[in-house]
């Protein structure tokens, strides 16, 4: 009998289990392809999870292309990247030149123009010129001189924007971003002659045909009034709602004879790219933070019409409208959608409305009409897919931006087109995840629809720094990984190799970002706006931590989501950057301090989000390199052991655990191995006391990388660790190779909260269920003890020779008071010389710095 019903129950489990994934499967549908790159019809999957397929031509390069400007005669496009100014000839649609910028600066997120004449370009930089640049017959340039166009105080960076150019070639209006500033440049002498106030930083300008007025677009809106509630945008006051997020966007019109604005008027959210009808009575504003694009009458400045521009009207927020420009008749506008990878097609004939969508390469950031065909520079690309040819590897600094030429559509073929934009970017499966919830569904760990129940309460999501797949679990033969890439493996990482062995191992999962600042972006808000896809010419603007409101997206925060569901959410670190007191301490002492328990170095929170300020845990500390993370986890288990006393404890929790990045081999700063040791036997401490205490039955912890830029995969340098582990949790290590990301993991941490998705890129990733079964275990792990002691420090400089001296330096000389601000390449070498000592380093998975330190002289150091 006994037997019987055991069979009949394992049967019944059986169906439970079957019924749970064929109902997933039906609502979600995972990508075809395996991983992240190129497609067999020509087309890329991201590691968005979107796929994408340009229309028309596509030439693609190293590097990451904001503007585009076009000769008088359409046969020569010019291309701004992040690094250089590029030209080609449109009619064979190849490069004919990359120029570099001068002075090693690097391109503002935007700003290009012509001179009307055609002999002169002009280019801003993230720095501090404006860059003039000859051009002869054939169209090539030649960098001719640069005028400073100094910032803040006069020393700072401007990291100038957009430019305006009078006919007669005497004056540009250039948009200086960090001053506030419209600067009027005497394109004669040389030099910037006046400054006039704007609204919070300037993003582009446009002149009216008799040159008398401006018209410019603030990216951060108005200037803040008595009683706004503000946060500082690269050191500029900034109106903000209560999550923190900057809530206004302004055009103001400028009298340039009196020097004063004419009037002020509020728009969308992040107002950037302005064009300007030919009868000069009408100006088109894309707001990249609302999806949207503002009509205004010149003449009073008002708003005529707001025209949505994302390729549904029941999405969320998502569609990135950054740029645009009108047909040459003036009928149609042209306008970039950032998050759909398409230009959408706007008939201005009568009111305004969307006609279709154009689909182009990743991230559209610039559009031009050449009368028969558009330009369209993609700032993404193809992700992140240089290398030298019969190479393998890859990094995510391996920028792959791309130029689409894509003949005007006809209806016929733009309906194809827009039914193309809705399938490659997932729109059924957006629309899917906002379904209602239904009545009378019994909990399953991941719920089908937002609001139903789940068999989880609590969710732990841990963020650690900066590493790839093959980097940490190459070695695991299971998996596919690449074990010649692997310097972090399961002798300096016992914990998270245990808990993939014990768990599962997901080896097809990637970051949706390539550093910190998009990285924690993508992390914890399921998107990066555009501030933040734009500034990879320099990050002068600023490199956010949670200390930008204008580069955050206006979906917010997860936690926003969570505490409007009527949820609890508790911080350990995320966002703050930790000083200490004594300010020098260093890791030793800091490290000997928590070892005796003598409490005398104390930690100073700094976090820029007030909102999350509120529930974060006092005295937690987050990034600060000196600081082992056996403290953060200390603090951690102190609350969590007063929870468990209490029966109660928070729905979400976020905890940062940063010290797997390193800081290289810094003298008197831990080897990177101990970094790292450190960070993983945190991470099994805090594993092992959530999955021993009375939670654990309907608790879910998610623990994945930020971002994986400090290393290289052989599939591609996105992809990263991610660690699913709960009682419902496959065990044995099983593989998991479907396709997830970050985004994965946020829609499947809404589900499991009963939130819905916070915008349409975490609404479209496929929800991580083949994790998941229906029967609990229980089974609590045991954290592994570390092999490599915490304290195990570089040596000092006078015992160093060869290359161990000169990483050495080199570590000395990088920034680790903040995240990524150490460059990226560097650090990368030092590790791998770290780790592998003279075997040689994979060069071919290099980002653009990588091949000037490729050029250094080794033997030099050896002296």
């Amino acid at each position: 009998m006994s037997c019987r019903l055991t069979f009949v129950a394992g049967l019944f489990t059986g169906f439970l289990f079957l019924t749970f994934w064929i109902v997933q499967a039906a609502v979600f549908e995972i990508p075809a392809l395996e991983s992240v790159g190129p497609t067999e019809d020509g087309g890329w999957i991201m590691p968005t999870g979107q796929k994408v397929r340009s229309a028309g031509q596509t030439i693609a390069f190293p590097g990451r292309p904001i503007n585009l400007a076009l000769s008088k005669d359409g046969s020569v496009l010019y291309i701004k990247d992040n690094k250089k100014i590029r030209v080609i000839g449109t009619e064979d649609f190849k490069i004919r030149q990359a120029l570099p910028f001068p002075m090693k600066e690097g391109a503002s997120m935007h700003g290009l123009a012509l001179s009307h004449d055609g002999k002169r370009l002009y280019a801003t930089t993230a720095q501090t010129h404006l860059h003039e640049a000859a051009i002869d017959d054939q169209g090539t340039l030649k960098w001719k001189r640069a005028i400073e166009l100094p910032g803040p105080k006069k020393k700072e960076n401007s990291h100038s924007l957009g430019i305006a150019l009078t006919k007669d070639g005497k004056i540009a209006y250039v948009c200086l971003s960090r001053n506030n500033k419209l600067g009027i440049v005497d394109l004669v002498a040389g030099k910037l002659v006046k400054q006039i106030d704007t609204g919070v930083a300037p993003y582009d300008v446009v002149l009216s045909p008799d040159e008398k007025f401006a018209y410019v677009s603030n990216w951060g809106g108005r200037k803040p009034k008595a009683g706004d509630k503000t946060a500082p945008s690269s050191g500029t006051p900034t109106v903000i709602d209560e999550r923190g997020v900057a809530a206004s966007g302004t055009v103001m019109k400028i009298d340039l004879a009196k020097d004063t604005v004419v009037k002020e008027t509020a728009v969308g959210l992040h107002p950037t790219g302005i064009a300007r009808s030919a009868d000069a009575e009408t100006l088109y504003v894309a707001n990249a933070n609302s999806d949207t694009v503002s009509i205004l009458q010149t003449k009073t400045l008002e708003v005529r019409q707001t025209v949505f521009v994302r390729p549904d009207p029941a999405l969320p927020f998502g569609s990135a409208t950054n740029a645009l420009t009108l047909s040459k008749d003036g009928k149609t506008l042209y306008v970039c959608n950032g998050g759909n990878n398409a230009v959408a097609v706007i008939s201005l004939e009568g009111k305004a409305a969307v006609q279709g969508f154009v689909p182009t390469g990743w991230y559209p950031g610039a559009v031009v009409s050449g009368g028969k065909h558009l330009f369209v520079a993609n700032i993404k690309g193809e992700g992140s897919r240089t290398r030298k040819p019969g190479k393998l590897g890859w990094n995510t600094h391996l920028h792959r931006g791309s130029v689409s030429k894509i003949a005007i559509p006809d209806a016929a073929s733009l309906k194809d087109y827009t039914a193309q934009v809705r399938a490659d970017g997932r729109v059924p499966q957006i629309l899917a995840a906002l379904e209602k919830k239904r009545s009378g569904i019994k909990a399953v760990p991941v719920p089908v629809r937002p609001g139903e129940p789940s068999a989880f309460e609590h969710v732990v999501y841990i963020i650690k720094e900066n590493r790839t797949y093959d980097q940490v679990f190459g070695d695991i033969k299971e998996g596919n990984g690449d074990s010649k890439l692997c310097i972090y493996g399961e002798k300096i990482t016992p914990n998270l190799h245990a808990l993939a062995r014990q768990f599962v191992l997901l080896d097809n999962y990637y970051c949706n970002g390539v550093l910190s600042a998009d990285g924690h972006a993508w992390a914890i808000e399921g998107n990066a706006s555009d501030h933040l896809e734009r500034q990879f010419g320099g990050f002068t603007r600023s490199y956010t931590f949670g200390d930008d409101p204008l580069s955050y997206s206006s979906s917010g925060f997860l936690w926003d989501k969570v505490l409007l569901g009527g949820l609890s959410f508790r911080n350990y670190g995320e966002f703050n950057e930790t000083k200490t007191i004594p300010e020098k301490a260093t890791f030793k002492e800091i490290f000997d301090d928590y070892r005796n328990a003598t409490g005398k170095i104390k930690f100073i929170d700094s976090i820029g989000i007030e909102a999350l300020q509120r529930y974060s845990a006092p005295g937690c500390p987050g990034w600060n390199m000196k600081i082992p993370d056996q403290v953060r986890a200390d603090y951690f288990l102190k609350e969590f052991r007063e929870a468990e006393k209490k029966g109660e404890w928070h729905n979400l929790i976020i905890m940062h655990l940063p010290q797997n990045h390193t800081s290289g081999t810094d003298p008197g700063q831990p080897t990177p191995r101990a970094h790292v040791a450190d960070n993983d036997l945190a991470v099994g401490r805090v594993v092992q006391a959530i999955s021993k205490s009375k939670f654990w039955p309907k608790t879910c912890i998610f623990i994945i990388e930020d971002d994986p830029q400090d290393g290289w995969d052989h599939v591609d340098g996105h992809r990263s660790l991610c660690l699913v582990l709960s009682p419902y949790t496959r065990r044995g290590g099983k593989v998991i190779s479907q396709f997830y990301n970050q985004t994965s993991v946020l829609h499947t941490m809404e589900r499991i909260l009963g939130v819905p998705p916070m915008n349409q890129m975490d609404a479209l990733a496929p929800v991580i269920t083949a994790c998941f079964t229906a029967k609990p275990d229980l089974t609590p792990y045991e954290a592994r003890p570390a092999t490599v002691k915490f304290d195990e420090l570089n040596p000092p400089l006078k015992e160093l020779k060869g290359q161990a001296r000169l990483w050495a330096q080199k570590s000395m000389a990088l920034d680790f008071s903040r995240p990524d601000v150490a460059d990226e390449e560097t650090l990368n070498r030092i590790l791998w010389f770290a780790a592998k000592g003279e075997e040689e380093y994979p060069a071919a998975f290099a980002g653009a710095h990588g091949r000037g330190l490729g050029a250094l002289n080794l033997k030099l150091a050896a002296k």
